[in-house]
C-alpha cells in the first residue's frame, strides 16, 4: 500500500477517533453518537503540539506565557503527583467558545436524586454532554416536559480517561487556559485523575476521588511551586468555594429532610413545595449575605449557578464532594505518598460499591501490619 500523505494519515485517525469515542459514550441514539464524537474530533483537530504555539510569532505574548505555565504543572503532575506522563495537555485548542461541553442535569421535584444515562464503558453517570449549548438546552427542555427539574451548565473541560493518549491525549483549552495559576493546576490535576481510576458507574466515587487530588495536589503546587500573588489569589478563591460548598450542603440537607417529611409521606405535595420555596429562597438570601462580603472582578462568580439552583444542581454538585473526607484521610494513612495513595485507591477501586464506601470511612484507621489484613488467614 502506498504511504499516506499527512492529511490523510490525520483523517484516518480522526475517523478512528470518532469510533473509539462511540464505543468510549456508548450513545445508543445515533444523533447524540454523531454530536459527541464529531465534537470531541472538532477539539482534537483545533489542538496543536504547545511547542508548536510558543514557537509561532503571531501567538500572543500573555497566551504564551499561559502555555508554558501550564506545561510545567503537566510536569510537575506527573513528577510530584504520579498522574500519567502521557500526551494530555500537551497539546491546546482554541475552541472560540465559552465551554468545551454543556452537561443537562435533571433530577425529581421531590427528590435529590439525579437522573442517570448509561453507556458501556462509562457506565452510568448523573450527566448528558453536548458541545452545542441549544443542543443541551433542548434536551433540558424535553426533561422538563417529562416533569423533572432539569438544569445546563457549562463546563471547561473533561477527561476521555486516557483513551484517546494515540490520537495525541486531551489538550488544553482555550476555555480555562486563562484560570488563575491555583486553579489552572487544579484542574490539569482533576482530570488527569480520572486516568488514574475511573469505576464505572461510580460518579460520586470517581468525582470525589478526582476533586480530592486537585485540592491535594493544588495545595502542594502552590506551597512548593508558585508566588505569593498566585497564593493569595488561589486563598481567596478557596476561601469562597468553602462557603458556598457549606452553604450548599446545609440546603441540600434541609431538602433532604423536607423530602422524608411527614408531609411527603402523605403525598402533601402543596405542603411539600411551601417547604422547599422557603429553604430555596433562605439559601438565596444566605448567598446574597455571603456575595455582599466579597470583592473584586469575580464577586458574582457563583450568580449563575445560584440563579439555576434547584434539585439537579444540588444533586450533581454532591457527587464531587461527598467522599472527599475520605480521599483526605486515605492519602495522610498513606504517609502522604502519592504512589501508595493510588495503588490504594485502585485496589478500592476494585470493590463493590458499599465495601469502596467502607474503606473510606475506614481510611484513617492505621494499616494493619503485613499478614494481618482483614481476610489473611494469619490474621
Amino acid at each position: 500500500m502506498a504511504p499516506l500523505l499527512p492529511r490523510a494519515r490525520r483523517r484516518l485517525a480522526w475517523a478512528a477517533a470518532a469510533l473509539a469515542l462511540a464505543a468510549l459514550a456508548g450513545c445508543a441514539q445515533l444523533g447524540y453518537y454523531w454530536q459527541s464524537a464529531a465534537g470531541h474530533i472538532g477539539i482534537l483537530r483545533a489542538a496543536r503540539p504547545v511547542p508548536e504555539w510558543l514557537a509561532d510569532p503571531r501567538t500572543p505574548d500573555a497566551l504564551r506565557e499561559r502555555l508554558a505555565l501550564a506545561q510545567r504543572i503537566r510536569r510537575f503532575a506527573s513528577e510530584r503527583l504520579a498522574l500519567p506522563d502521557n500526551r494530555s495537555y500537551t497539546g491546546y485548542a482554541d475552541l472560540h467558545r465559552a465551554a468545551a461541553v454543556w452537561n443537562v442535569v435533571a433530577a425529581p421535584p421531590h427528590a435529590l436524586t439525579l437522573r442517570t444515562w448509561c453507556f458501556p464503558i462509562a457506565g452510568c453517570v448523573g450527566y448528558r454532554g453536548y458541545y452545542a449549548e441549544a443542543d443541551a438546552q433542548a434536551e433540558a427542555g424535553r426533561l422538563r416536559a417529562d416533569g423533572l427539574e432539569s438544569a445546563v451548565y457549562p463546563v471547561p473541560a473533561y477527561s476521555t480517561l486516557g483513551w484517546l493518549d494515540w490520537a495525541g491525549g486531551d489538550p488544553l483549552l482555550s476555555t480555562f487556559i486563562r484560570y488563575p495559576e491555583g486553579e489552572l493546576a487544579r484542574i490539569v490535576f482533576h482530570e488527569l485523575a480520572h486516568q488514574v481510576v475511573y469505576v464505572p458507574g461510580d460518579t460520586e466515587f470517581n468525582e470525589s476521588f478526582a476533586t480530592a487530588v486537585e485540592r491535594l495536589g493544588g495545595a502542594e503546587w502552590l506551597a512548593t511551586q508558585a508566588g505569593p500573588q498566585a497564593r493569595e489569589e488561589y486563598a481567596q478563591f478557596d476561601t469562597r468555594r468553602r462557603a458556598m460548598r457549606a452553604l450548599m450542603d446545609d440546603t441540600r440537607r434541609r431538602l433532604a429532610g423536607i423530602y422524608d417529611s411527614p408531609a411527603a409521606q402523605a403525598r402533601d405535595w402543596p405542603a411539600v413545595d411551601a417547604m422547599k420555596q422557603e429553604a430555596m429562597d433562605a439559601f438565596r438570601a444566605r448567598y446574597q449575605q455571603l456575595r455582599a462580603g466579597w470583592s473584586g472582578p469575580r464577586q458574582g462568580a457563583y450568580d449563575a449557578w445560584v440563579a439555576r439552583t434547584n434539585n439537579a444542581t444540588l444533586a450533581a454538585q454532591a457527587a464531587y464532594d461527598a467522599l472527599v473526607p475520605g480521599f483526605e484521610r486515605l492519602f495522610e494513612r498513606e504517609g502522604r505518598d502519592w504512589r501508595r495513595f493510588h495503588a490504594e485507591v485502585k485496589r478500592i477501586a476494585a470493590l463493590d460499591a458499599d465495601a469502596r464506601r467502607q474503606a473510606l470511612d475506614a481510611a484513617d484507621a492505621p494499616r494493619p501490619p503485613p499478614g494481618k489484613e482483614k481476610g489473611h488467614p494469619d490474621a
